[in-house]
């Protein structure tokens, strides 16, 4: 167990950790979440001994191994299977050993330890890493020095998931990941066999690899089971709760300090009045728990253009050489949200920079609509921000005609408040980059926005800002991403880039995971020939649109009944004396309610999706 006591860390005067404390049970996979800057990371270096604690006590079990993934892998000559094998670095010392040991003795207690740590199926688990990771049998023959930082920082991933330590520790594993890799380590995750804690906002992998979630806010931690959203509709009631008792208390407050006020001038309620005062004094004042910053991306809206925007017949594209995408005869149109899918090295950035003019085809036609504007975010974009210049100083670069204030106003509707305007890029954090690169591409209000990983560094509010704007754009979307939340409520239409070719993939995200982790883009079953999909007729249609209503009038009431409900549990009136267990019941109807909204959701979904099946 993973013991955190009572322990308190400053940064600079700033307490980021009080009298924090919580238990991570042996073997837990746990997510540790909150907001960007209160410590998270920090955390981490506390428990691997990196930082000395100002107080309290952090413990492990004896002889238990800590680790996680280096910041930088060495660009060496040495390949990168061996790099992984390296990473257990008892199995290379008995093994180096083992060459040139002579005692009898000690060669039997080698051969033995080797036997137990299982050290002749090393390679073959290095190696799956690897290609769980995005590396073929070639690549991993291939020094790291071939590699880019990013490619070399997976290889420091498959280092750690090599030597299994008893409490690994993964800040961020997402980022340098695409969505295959991304799928590939929530799957390995789940059956590591020692305990995990991992920072992430990525809400899929906290949905699906942990079991429990670690909350720091208000410099305490919070230690809370279940998946993450089952945490998040926690949080909601218990802020809900909350809010309730601190009106609740501000109510009796106020009724003493009436009291008080009128009668403590007069001599025979003094006495009571006094008694009144140190009634208040006594109070521990309730604070509900903060909001969470109302994040918010606002995107300049684009004249609608005739369809379509762009069209490609027959066309090609690579980089001199032979073509990567050959046949393309694709159409977007300015309604579209389509989400890229592929293995990584099939082409999905290849056509992304074929769609936004940074290449050209080799041959065939792509025609643009004559006024088309397009917007391109892509993740180095974000390291090619001048370092020594404030966010207003690049949005003056881009817009020299336009007065301050307008400048600071598209700034603030992304986020970057006065403060972080005119501070030195340099200083802004992953998530304030981020935001900057991606007004700076939206900045003409594109027809087309082209997103390869928009949400590296985006903490899990910012996310749901970014998927509400995408939502409420008027443009076509083509979005490249590893978060499988965002593209399953952001896309509409799925395009695969595999083997040269992009063509619309007809089944959906929950499909296309269920492939990947088969290892295998090909179903496996259907050995019986496929039976020709029956035409739906208009009786078919009709019935399918009035189930559709149906589930919409369902939606409709019990919003209204939990909008009721929130509003019952406000009420201070609840919480006072002799009103018995009636708050617990209410919370139990709240709870009820927030179940039934989620299968309802379910089933609209559900009709929604035959509807537009049978209508095609």
């Amino acid at each position: 167990m993973l013991s955190i006591s009572n322990i308190s860390y400053s940064v600079e005067g700033r307490p980021l950790l009080e009298g924090a404390s919580a238990n991570i049970p042996t073997g837990h996979k746990v997510g540790l979440v909150g907001r960007n800057g209160t410590g998270k990371t920090t955390l981490f270096r506390l428990i691997r001994g990196e930082l000395a604690l100002e107080g309290g006590e952090i413990s492990l079990p004896s002889r238990a191994r800590i680790g996680g993934v280096a910041q930088e892998v060495p660009s060496s000559d040495t390949s990168l299977l061996d790099t992984v094998l390296e990473a257990d670095t008892e199995r290379a010392a008995l093994m180096a050993e083992a060459d040139r040991a002579t005692d009898p003795g000690r060669i039997a207690e080698i051969q033995t330890r080797l036997s137990d740590i299982d050290a002749w199926s090393a390679e073959g688990r290095a190696s799956a890493i690897l290609k769980g990771l995005g590396f073929d049998a070639e690549a991993q023959r291939r020094p790291c020095s071939d590699f880019s930082g990013g490619w070399r920082m997976r290889v420091a991933l498959a280092g750690v998931l090599f030597a299994q330590p008893d409490l690994l520790l993964l800040d961020e594993p997402t980022n340098y990941l695409d969505l295959e890799g991304a799928l590939w380590l929530e799957e390995y995750l789940k059956k590591y066999p020692h305990t995990v804690m991992i920072i992430s906002h990525d809400r899929g992998l906290l949905n699906r690899a942990v079991g429990a979630i670690l909350h720091l806010e208000g410099r305490k931690l919070t230690f809370y089971q279940g998946p993450y959203d089952q945490f998040a509709r926690q949080r909601a009631e218990q802020r809900a709760l909350a809010v309730s008792e601190s009106r609740k208390q501000d109510a009796r407050r106020a009724h003493l300090q009436a009291f008080v006020d009128r009668f403590k001038a007069k001599a025979s309620k003094a006495k009571q009045a006094q008694s009144r005062v140190k009634m208040l004094e006594k109070m521990t004042p309730i604070t509900p728990p903060e909001e969470a910053r109302a994040q918010v991306f606002t995107f300049p809206e684009p004249e609608e253009l005739s369809p379509p925007i762009i069209n490609l017949e027959e066309a090609a594209v690579g980089y001199g050489g032979p073509a990567i995408l050959k046949h393309l005869n694709l159409r977007i149109d300015q309604d579209d949200r389509i989400a890229l899918l592929g293995r990584n090295g099939e082409g999905k950035s290849t056509l992304s920079k074929l769609l936004a003019g940074k290449l050209a085809p080799m041959h065939g036609t792509l025609v643009r609509s004559s006024k088309l504007r397009i917007g391109y975010f892509a993740q180095h974009q974000v390291d090619e921000l001048h370092i020594d210049e404030t966010p207003l100083q690049h949005v003056m670069r881009q817009r020299p005609g336009e007065g301050q204030p307008k400048l600071r106003a598209r700034l603030a509707g992304f986020g970057l408040g006065a403060d972080q305007a005119d501070t030195a890029v340099a200083r802004l954090s992953g998530g304030q980059k981020a935001r900057l690169s991606l007004l700076l591409a939206t900045l003409d209000a594109p027809h087309l926005l082209i997103l390869d990983e928009p949400t590296n560094h985006l903490d899990i509010e910012s996310r749901e800002a970014l998927v509400n704007a995408l939502t409420d754009y008027s443009g076509a979307v083509i979005l490249v991403s590893h978060d499988m939340h965002l593209l399953s409520l952001v896309a509409d239409r799925l395009w695969l880039v595999k083997d040269g070719r992009v063509a619309p993939y007809e089944d959906d995200l929950e499909a296309y995971r269920a492939m990947l982790l088969q290892g295998d883009e090909k179903p496996k079953e259907k050995s019986k020939p496929e039976k020709p999909k029956r035409t739906a007729s208009r009786e078919d249609i009709a019935n399918l649109r009035t189930e559709v209503r149906k589930c919409e009038e369902r939606l409709e009431k019990l919003n209204e009944m939990r909008d009721k409900l929130a509003k019952k549990l406000a009420d201070p009136a609840l919480y006072e004396p002799g009103m018995g267990s009636q708050a617990e019941t209410w919370q139990k109807k709240y709870a009820e309610v927030m179940g039934a909204l989620d299968r309802a959701e379910a089933l609209w979904l559900n009709a929604q999706e035959k509807l537009e099946q049978a209508a095609h």
